[in-house]
Formats: C-alpha cells, sequence, structure tokens
C-alpha cells in the first residue's frame, strides 16, 4: 500500500445504526455492504459480535464473502477491547478475520465513564490483552481504538498506541468520539501520533461541531505527511450518534476534489464515486431520512441554480459553478414514477402479483415451487425491514435464498 493513499471504512453497519430512534433491518444491512463493496470501500464495520441478534447476520455475511458474492471489501466486527468479549465474540462469530476492539482513554472518560473503576494501566493491559485474545483466534486485521482521543493527553495517548502496536494492533483509531478536534489541531495531534508509533492511523471523527468530514481528512493528512497509511471511518448520509458521523461522499469528494488534496493526497483507486447516487438514496430509504436539499453531490439542490449569473455562467461551461459534474457522482437519469396501476410486493401478496413486480425486474424461476419459495422469503422481507421491498433486495432474496432467509432470522 502506497503512504500517501487514504482508504475508506464504512461504519453506516456499526455507529450509523446507533442513531437515536432509527436503525437498519439485517437485510438492509447486507444490502449495505453489497453497496458499499460495489462502491470500492476498502472496509465495512459490519456489526457486533457480541450482540446476539446480529450473530446470524454476521455469520450469513462471511459465508457470503466466503462463495465470492463480495468482489473485494473486508467485513469488520466492533468489540470492546475486553478480553471476555473478544472470547464471547469468537465463539458467536468464529471465522471474524477483520475487527476493531475499543476502549476509552480519557481522564473524562476514565473517570466520569468508568467512574474510577480502572486505572490508566489497567486500560492499557485490558487492551493488550483483548488483543492477544484476538489474534489467537485467528484476527488477521486489528484496529484499536482510543474512544475520545481527542480530549486524552497525547503523552497518554502516544503510550497507549505503542502498548497496541507492541502486541499485535494493525492500525491506531483516533476517535474523535464528541466532535471536539478541529482540523488544525486533529492534524497536529495526528501527526506527532503517527511519527512516534509508525503505524497506519484511522480517522473516527463526529460531527458535533459541524466539522466531521473536515478533521477527518486534515487527520489523514496529519498521518500521511507522518509517513504512514490513513483510513478514514465514514456513514453513508453522516448517519450516527448525535449529529452524526463524517459522510461517505463529502469525505470522498474532499479528498479527490479539494485544492489542497487534489493530486497530492490519493483516494484509495478502487474508489467508484459513481455509485454515490444509489447507496445515498437507498439509505435514506432505509433509514426513514430524507436526503437534505442542500447535502453535497446527493441533495436535490447540488447542482441546481437559478440566480441569473450563475444559471447563465453554468450553461456556458459548467466549470463556471460546479467544481464536477453530477455524471461522476451517479446523477442525470430520469428516474419514473409510476402513476397509474402499481402492483408492489409485501407480506399479504400472492404469486400472480409477486410474478408481476419479479417479471418487470426481470427475475425468472425454474418453476411454480421455486417462485412460490421466493415469494415466501420477499413476503418475510416486507415484514422484517417494514418497507416495500426494493428491486435490489428482490434480487438478493432470488439469487442468495438461503443466505437471505438466515440474515432475517432475528430470534431472541
Amino acid at each position: 500500500m502506497a503512504k500517501d493513499t487514504i482508504y475508506i471504512i464504512d461504519v453506516t453497519n456499526r455507529d450509523g445504526v446507533q442513531t437515536s430512534r432509527l436503525g437498519l433491518a439485517k437485510l438492509e444491512k447486507s444490502i449495505l455492504n453489497l453497496y458499499l463493496d460495489e462502491m470500492g470501500v476498502f472496509q465495512s464495520e459490519f456489526g457486533f459480535p457480541n450482540t446476539h441478534h446480529e450473530t446470524n447476520y454476521l455469520n450469513a455475511n462471511l459465508d457470503l464473502a466466503e462463495i465470492g458474492a463480495f468482489k473485494r471489501i473486508r467485513l469488520g466486527g466492533w468489540l470492546r477491547a475486553v478480553k471476555e468479549d473478544v472470547e464471547d465474540g469468537y465463539q458467536r462469530v468464529p471465522n471474524l478475520k477483520h475487527l476493531n476492539l475499543s476502549i476509552s482513554t480519557s481522564r473524562q472518560m476514565i473517570e466520569g465513564k468508568f467512574l474510577g473503576k480502572y486505572s490508566w494501566a489497567d486500560i492499557i493491559n485490558m487492551m493488550c490483552e483483548a488483543v492477544i485474545a484476538a489474534r489467537k483466534h485467528g484476527a488477521e486485521t486489528i484496529g484499536v481504538n482510543a474512544e475520545d482521543a481527542s480530549r486524552t493527553e497525547l503523552e497518554r495517548l502516544i503510550e497507549f498506541a505503542e502498548a497496541a502496536k507492541e502486541h499485535g494492533a494493525d492500525r491506531i483509531r483516533y476517535c474523535d468520539t464528541l466532535g471536539y478536534d478541529d482540523p488544525f489541531s486533529i492534524y497536529e495531534r495526528v501527526k506527532a501520533l503517527a511519527e512516534a508509533i509508525n503505524i497506519p492511523i484511522e480517522l473516527h471523527c463526529h460531527n458535533d461541531l459541524g466539522m466531521a468530514v473536515a478533521c477527518s481528512v486534515a487527520g489523514a493528512k496529519g498521518a500521511i505527511d507522518a509517513g504512514v497509511d490513513a483510513y478514514i471511518t465514514t456513514t453513508v448520509n453522516g448517519m450516527g450518534e448525535r449529529a452524526g458521523n463524517a459522510d461517505l461522499v463529502s469525505t470522498i469528494l474532499a479528498v479527490r476534489k479539494s485544492s489542497g488534496f487534489e493530486d497530492k493526497y490519493h483516494l484509495d483507486e478502487h474508489i467508484e464515486l459513481s455509485h454515490a447516487w444509489k447507496i445515498c438514496k437507498y439509505a435514506s430509504l432505509s433509514f426513514g431520512v430524507p436526503i437534505p436539499v442542500n447535502q453535497p453531490a446527493v441533495g436535490d439542490n447540488a447542482f441546481a441554480h437559478e440566480s441569473g449569473i450563475h444559471a447563465d455562467g453554468a450553461l456556458k461551461n459548467s466549470r463556471n459553478y460546479e467544481l464536477y459534474d453530477y455524471t461522476e457522482v451517479g446523477r442525470g437519469h430520469i428516474e419514473v414514477i409510476e402513476t397509474g396501476r402499481l402492483i408492489t410486493t409485501g407480506e399479504y401478496s400472492g404469486i400472480k402479483g409477486f410474478k408481476n413486480v419479479a417479471g418487470k425486474y426481470k427475475l425468472k424461476f425454474r418453476d411454480e415451487e421455486e417462485a412460490r419459495g421466493i415469494l415466501e422469503l420477499v413476503r418475510y422481507a416486507n415484514v422484517h425491514t417494514q418497507k416495500p421491498v426494493t428491486e435490489d433486495e428482490m434480487r438478493f432474496i432470488a439469487q442468495y435464498p438461503e443466505y437471505a432467509r438466515r440474515i432475517m432470522s432475528v430470534q431472541p
């Protein structure tokens, strides 16, 4: 891997789903993994191995990876940096190869969250034991997360990271958990950390002050300037705790198009920005959260011009008022909305209505028995997501029926 490249680790299926009062069904999380893979994202943090209702979904997605359903993406789990959690996680999800282990490092968290239960030495020991246990269970890559890194003294942060590296960590995740950093402070801190420990740094920034994308790219710049690889964690449409996380598409655009990064700091060459529109629209539908009208690249007004000067300039040459073409982010097509008779599939659909919809999607079945079997799964999908089944969801169910069955099996 080149030392001037930024890789994307999307955490929609781990941090994005922690958005209060919202969430995703396991089928929707699986489709997002497939979309992220199509987009060329390096890794999806796809869930919680310790959470019982995730078990079938996690194992089914790992099995899908084994049979080649994913082209390149790595599927990574998130665990607390506690040995017992690692043991339990591997008991439930034994084929997990990539993971991040997280523990709080700031005095605020140690005193205010742990209430003095753990000393600084305890924090480091717990993390090291968890890393050792994960490696023993076959983890191929391990990221160690310093939660609230932005409020942790730099000297302590370096000590923590050095211990993680010594015990086998592949990366350190610098978590700006409360969005406390600014682009200047995070650049300096991450650069100093990277110079001290000389292993890749992940940037995980929250948007409490509206600077998640800016801090993410500034921190990545600090890591690369120090001579190590950089990774940025993102979520689709910026979903996440409180004010959310760094938005996937905005982060990609910032690295690809901004004056300080373009041609100087390189984004993973596998990223296909043309998938932006599809993945953002799907996440919006799945979370039930409309895309803001002024959202970069995918908002309704991202390429809209009204004032005379702007409209005239854009018509003469799009570069006058647009940094990039709408086609680059997957826009430009005409979306057809049915205004006449509409047949949909849901939990009470019959075989004739289902075949009508499947025919529109050009889905073919070997015989009546197979069609009825897929219909039954589509009915379950509607109950599972509580939303109309999308074309790609139906295609997934038809192509991988047994995996879909496992993914939708969420039981106490």
